[in-house]
């Protein structure tokens, strides 16, 4: 049982449809993971259960921030899990979150929910010591304007 209160999450009525936010999140990551100025530089996805993620956070002033986990679920147009607590090869790392997004139809829209569930208290308030809700809210936007876009596109 996981205890809910080391959660923090935003959830988002998103003006496209749930292809589109789908298509955005998988295909666009690049575009709208990390809120401006930084941007992500996706080095290695495999999109599937146990498979390896390595992207590098990069800041305004040269900052280069490494990331790397692995998905632990993948829902098409549904659910994407996916946790930092291991590196390529399943060698173990000192976990911060598990990533959950979750999409789901509404009206002519899409609901978005994306959770960071951390281990331990600490964690989550390291995590709010950080900017979460400003960086992922801004994150949020960029998905949504890229779903947007896409769907004029289309």
């Amino acid at each position: 049982m996981t205890d809910e209160s080391f959660d923090l999450s935003i959830t988002r009525l998103i003006d496209a449809p749930l292809e589109a936010v789908w298509r955005a999140w998988v295909d666009h990551t690049a575009e709208w993971y990390c809120p401006e100025p930084w941007r992500a530089e996706i080095v290695e996805r495999d999109l599937r259960p146990g498979g390896h993620s390595s992207m590098i956070f990069h800041g305004p002033d040269g900052e280069a921030m490494p990331v790397e986990g692995v998905f632990l679920e993948v829902l098409p147009q549904r659910r994407i899990v996916a946790t930092d607590a291991f590196a390529a090869g399943w060698a173990p790392r000192q976990p911060f979150l598990v990533r959950i997004d979750a999409f789901a139809p509404e009206g002519g829209g899409t609901r978005y929910t994306a959770t960071a569930r951390h281990w331990t208290a600490i964690a989550r308030d390291q995590h709010i010591a950080m900017g979460f809700d400003t960086g992922w809210n801004t994150a949020t936007d960029q998905l949504a304007a890229v779903a947007r876009r896409l769907t004029v596109r289309h």
